[in-house]
């Protein structure tokens, strides 16, 4: 029976990663998570590890001062500074590891509530003798093939020969290093790193906690799993225009040839309007007259998707993302139903989440009824990042 391999140990937390697709300006790992970052609890969770080990965590450019500060209750951490992959930053993680370093763990930050038993498993298994090792989790899913331009697809794959791999991934030290020495281009997976590098790779099991972190829903879940109140933000709004047979119509972000337009300060978009409105209430920082009124000359005639970009970037760095967007349309013309998917295409890529759009008319009551004007009522979900 082989003798256990003394070991070493050096924890590599990545955290240099965008927050783009969780929909914030600030990078992922310091997006507020249950009253403290995403970096702070998945370190806090590595820290109640029993074994020996050192910590080095990778962070983007600009932010190692804040990185070591938040971090300083946490004990020796060491903070170095990513690169423009993951490639790049995790050789910079390997270019900290203190000398003497047998094995090395690298884990994302967005897996931030990884159980320490599955440290306990991949070390575990660096210990008796693999080179590398990776934590996996059974497929659940019916997995097919998808032509992406024609959208057909192929038959279903056996799911039972495949894997979900998750991290820490642990590997002999010396050998992953040399890997990344001999490699050209990036690798999202530093397993395929070593196994580019002619090594075999073992499984361990992982766990279902160790989810990524990496949209708003996957934010939600962690935020309950950690006891927190979901962090949920709603305005409501109305915005109303009269007709203006003068100028053209913009209407839910969509030009509409032959229609009367729409009075106002700017093009009149009654939707984005109404949209913007609900935006700024939900994130309680006033609202469209507040930032885009008629005193602010610049903005007359002005495309209301300048409002929008403006309202998404202001609540962004408020620390929310849009969850959902609802809007409906109270007038007599135009017909939404014919343009109905379109329009909701095109919001759903200015505000980046869903939007749904729909229309009804007020059974020729007051002046939507006599068709003098519209209006547009919009519900907004944030979520606290």
């Amino acid at each position: 029976m082989p003798r256990p391999r003394p070991v070493t140990t050096v924890v590599v937390i990545v955290a240099a990663g965008s927050g783009t697709r969780l929909g914030s300006n600030q990078p992922k790992a310091f997006v507020a998570l249950a009253g403290a970052t995403l970096l702070e609890q998945c370190v806090r969770g590595v820290r109640s590890w029993s074994r020996p080990f050192s910590l080095v965590v990778v962070v983007p450019p600009g932010w190692e001062t804040p990185a070591r500060q938040l971090l300083a209750v946490y004990g020796d951490v060491t903070v170095v500074t990513g690169g423009e992959t993951r490639t790049d930053s995790v050789r910079a993680g390997l270019g900290a590891l203190p000398g003497g370093t047998t094995a090395v763990l690298i884990h994302d930050a967005a897996r931030a509530l990884t159980p320490v038993a599955v440290f306990d498993r991949v070390l575990d298994a660096l210990k008796s003798g693999a080179e590398g090792v990776v934590p996996q989790i059974a497929v659940v899913d019916t997995l097919i093939s998808v032509d992406r331009s024609s959208m057909a697809t192929g038959d279903a794959m056996d799911r039972s020969a495949l894997g979900a791999v998750q991290t820490p991934q642990g590997f002999h030290a010396a050998s992953l290093i040399a890997a990344y020495e001999a490699i050209e281009g990036d690798f999202t997976d530093d397993a395929a790193v070593l196994r580019a590098a002619g090594h075999e790779v073992v499984a361990v099991d992982g766990d279902a906690m160790s989810f990524k972190i990496t949209y708003p829903a996957d934010l939600q879940r962690a935020v309950s799993v950690l006891g927190g109140t979901g962090g949920h933000r709603v305005g409501t709004a109305v915005d109303v225009h009269q007709f203006d047979p003068g100028v053209p119509l913009t209407l839910a972000g969509l030009a509409w040839p032959g229609e009367d337009g729409l009075a106002g300060h700017s093009d009149g978009d009654v939707v984005i309007h109404a949209i913007v409105d609900a935006l700024l209430q939900a994130a309680g920082m006033g609202d469209l007259g507040t930032h885009f009124g008629a005193n602010r000359p610049e903005f007359e005639g002005a495309n209301s998707r300048v409002f929008l970009a403006h309202a998404l970037n202001l609540i962004r760095d408020a620390g929310y993302a849009v969850s959902s967007v609802g809007v409906q349309v109270i007038a007599q013309k135009p017909k939404i139903g014919p343009r109905r998917l379109e329009a909701e295409t095109v919001l759903t890529e200015l505000v980046g989440c869903p939007v749904a759009l729909s229309a009804t008319t007020s059974d020729g009551l007051g002046f939507t009824g006599r068709g003098e004007g519209a209006a547009a009522l919009a519900t907004a979900v944030l979520v606290v990042i």
